[in-house]
């Protein structure tokens, strides 16, 4: 009986600290981890951690997109015990003739600067739009895009090979044609993993994909019509269809569901 109380104790100890080692997340120098997903759960997106945004369905995102974003509905997201799943399908609701989820940490993870991770295989498809983004939690300096948005992933899916980096401001956006934007080209771009990153400081935040930093954004020390960037902004996480943007040469009605698949979400401050 003792044999067998040790080898449980034992057991019990080695199942421990493998769980303490899966958990234990690196930093990058300079920084700790304050806010992380690993989505080593099943069933829907943590409540205590994430949100469903559903509030422009009616108006097509002020972009014309085509998707109704669902909220706690596992056909459109869902996590399978290692990853997250927000899925795009061609069926009817809402008035829409797609579905897909649109997950927000809004007032469960807000920040002021930070370095922000991302490990997320793309969905693709003409009329695709996934996005992993950033929105002002208090819009205190006015509407969009007068408070700002960072737009840290933007691909569709009529650019196979390309994703976006680019800075919303009420001096810099797409309605004045002024927005600052970069593209990376990566290939192969589906089928697998890759690692978007934000580090974003108080004079300049700067976008990278696999490592490569690609597109770098300055504070010019002017005023928040250009520089919006010193208050709490939360993150977004998305696949729309169509949209001015993403249906701008059609939507492939074949390619459907598509989902972008997410690893982790961890969220760094400086020490």
């Amino acid at each position: 009986m003792k044999k067998i109380t040790g080898f449980l104790i034992a057991l019990a100890f080695l199942v421990a600290s493998c769980e303490t080692e899966k958990k234990e997340i690196p930093a990058p120098d300079g920084y700790e981890l304050v806010w992380h997903d690993e989505f080593d759960y099943k069933g829907l997106p943590n409540s205590a951690k994430w949100s469903y945004d559903t509030e422009g369905n009616d108006y097509g995102w002020g972009n014309n997109e085509l998707q109704f974003y669902t909220a706690e509905d596992k056909e459109n997201a869902f996590v399978d015990g290692d990853h997250l799943h927000i899925i795009a399908k061609k069926e009817q609701k809402g008035g829409k003739e797609y579905t897909s989820a649109r997950l927000i940490t809004k007032n469960k993870g807000d920040w002021k600067y930070g370095r922000f991770e991302i490990r997320a295989k793309l969905p693709e498809g003409r009329g695709i739009w996934p996005a992993i983004w950033m929105l002002p939690t208090d819009w205190e300096y006015g509407g969009w895009p007068d408070s700002g948005e960072i737009d840290i992933m933007e691909h569709v899916g009529y650019e196979p090979d390309s994703v976006y980096a680019t800075a919303h401001t009420g001096a810099y956006n797409h309605i004045k044609g002024t927005q600052k934007s970069q593209g990376i080209h990566v290939d192969p771009l589906y089928g697998q993993f890759h690692d978007f990153a934000l580090e974003w400081e108080e004079d300049e935040y700067r976008v990278y994909m696999n490592d490569v930093h690609y597109f770098t954004f300055e504070n010019e020390n002017q005023s928040h019509m250009e520089w919006p960037f010193d208050k709490r902004f939360h993150l977004l996480l998305n696949v729309a269809v169509g949209g001015n943007w993403g249906g701008k040469k059609g939507v492939d009605k074949s390619v459907f569901p598509q989902e972008m698949v997410v690893d982790y979400v961890r969220v760094f401050k400086k020490k």
